[in-house]
């Protein structure tokens, strides 16, 4: 692994042109610290652990910790990635911009494009799980809870980045203390021995006990693989950070390091404390610690889990907000749209972008998103497969000498996670690969028919060039 050698004196060579004159820049404020909070906050490790975690407890038993674990492993591949690519490419466009610039424009817009899917649908879904972790001191209709929560998000995100670093911090504060409870609770009342990690059981039907084969095993990485994904937000605040191509991937790779931790430790501690093979089955947490513990317990960690919600969607809007005033200051849009969403606020933040974000995404607490959480599902594996292809070609012709963090062992990393993410594509639902696939289509329409006509004046990606080392 290598650092940064020296400053970089100018912008770097693009693979699209540059816009011309001098768009608006983002004021770098944060430092690593503040970085790795906002991202170990878009991970939200508590509320993966009580949300996503219980579906793998369902499916893989005991084997679920060792399907963490390989999941993780295979992060590394991704985070090496980001993290070379954030570093040559520290712009607030995130994966469109470094892709725009390894592998050419039209790649770069279909992956801005399968981005904005996920920054519409995602915050909504999770915002909308709040009500059930609420539900021991109050019952909240979820579509109202969830509209409750993107709102809040949407007015924390008009405020200072580094203001919101502490706000999501403290947040973070709690979720840590709500998983390090449930790990302190399951090792003391543990029921099975360290070797249960590897027994590869699962309740069945009938009170039966399963085995978990290893193409199950194999299946699970696909939600897995997702769980400590996350850490790509350190890339959208790549304009944010100081020192960005030193920072982004040291926050990039702490974030991961952190967040498996936080997560897999727990559980592990759920694994050898749950009370029989059904209960772990069933992966009711909040359940096995009132059961280890009281019921007031019960409730602080639910409460916890809560806030951990509110502070994904605080990070979550942020970080969306981020992709669309890149977006307009590359010139993506129509000249007044462009105009709206690259204005900044007092704050420093891009208001109009934040709206676009947050607003929506309240009124999308009150539609079906089932369909489109399967399309989400596919775009944010798509849009990782075109993200490892560019970092294969990030070391081609003038980027090969360019000063920048470098990944070990490359090219089989980004190869290796091509082929994990090409098989996770093929066990998606067909509907939800149509769906994905045309709405891609109506996005390569838009590029024929619109901007490359216009490539001089449109989509022009830009670099800031005020890069430090």
């Amino acid at each position: 692994m290598t650092d940064t050698l020296r400053p970089v004196e100018q912008a770097l060579p693009d693979a699209a042109p540059t816009a011309s004159g001098s768009p608006q820049k983002l004021k770098r404020s944060i430092g690593i610290v503040g970085g790795t909070l906002l991202t170990l906050s878009c991970v939200t490790p508590a509320s993966t652990l009580f949300v996503v975690v219980p579906d793998l407890f369902s499916s893989l038993g005991t084997a679920t910790a060792l399907t963490i674990a390989i999941g993780s492993l295979l992060c590394i591949a991704v985070a090496f990635c980001y993290s070379e690519l954030g570093t040559l490419i520290p712009s607030a466009g995130g994966e469109y911009a470094m892709v725009s610039t390894m592998a050419g424009r039209l790649a770069g817009w279909l992956v801005f494009v399968l981005s904005l899917l996920v920054v519409m649908i995602v915050p909504p879904v999770i915002a909308m799980g709040t009500a059930d972790y609420l539900a021991p001191i109050v019952h909240l209709n979820p579509s109202m809870a969830g509209a409750g929560v993107m709102l809040l998000a949407t007015l924390a995100g008009l405020l200072d980045l580094r203001a919101n670093a502490w706000i999501t911090g403290v947040f973070l504060v709690l979720e840590v203390i709500a998983a390090a409870v449930v790990a302190v609770l399951g090792f003391t009342h543990g029921r099975r021995g360290v070797d249960s990690l590897t027994s590869m059981q699962v309740a069945g039907s009938g009170g039966h006990t399963d085995t978990v084969t290893a193409m199950l095993v194999v299946s699970g990485l696909a939600i897995a693989l997702f769980i400590t994904q996350g850490f790509s937000t350190a890339v959208y605040l790549s304009e944010e950070l100081e020192n960005p191509r030193r920072n982004v991937a040291r926050t990039v790779l702490a974030t991961l390091a952190i967040s498996t931790v936080i997560i897999l430790v727990p559980v592990v501690a759920i694994t050898m404390g749950a009370s029989d093979l059904s209960t772990l089955t069933g992966g009711d947490i909040s359940s096995m610690v009132t059961a280890w513990s009281n019921s007031a317990v019960g409730t602080f960690v639910s409460l916890c889990v809560a806030l951990a919600i509110i502070n994904a969607g605080i990070v979550m809007v942020i970080q969306n907000s981020r992709v669309l005033f890149a977006s307009a200051r590359d010139k993506a849009w129509p000249e007044p749209v462009n105009q709206s969403l690259s204005r900044l606020g007092r704050f420093g933040s891009p208001w109009v972008a934040t709206l676009l974000v947050g607003v929506p995404g309240a009124l999308l607490c009150f539609v079906n998103l089932d369909t489109l959480y399967g399309v989400t599902g596919v775009s944010v594996t798509a849009m990782y497969l075109l993200v490892a292809v560019a970092a294969l070609l990030a070391r081609r012709g003038q980027h090969r000498h360019t000063p920048a963090w470098r990944m070990p062992l490359w090219p089989a990393m980004p190869v290796l996670l091509i082929a994990v993410l090409a098989y996770i594509l093929s066990q998606q639902e067909m509907t939800y690969l149509l769906w994905t696939g045309g709405i891609t289509a109506v996005a390569t329409l838009y590029w024929a028919f619109y901007l490359r006509p216009r490539r001089e004046t449109r989509w022009l990606v830009s670099i800031p060039e005020d890069v430090q080392a």
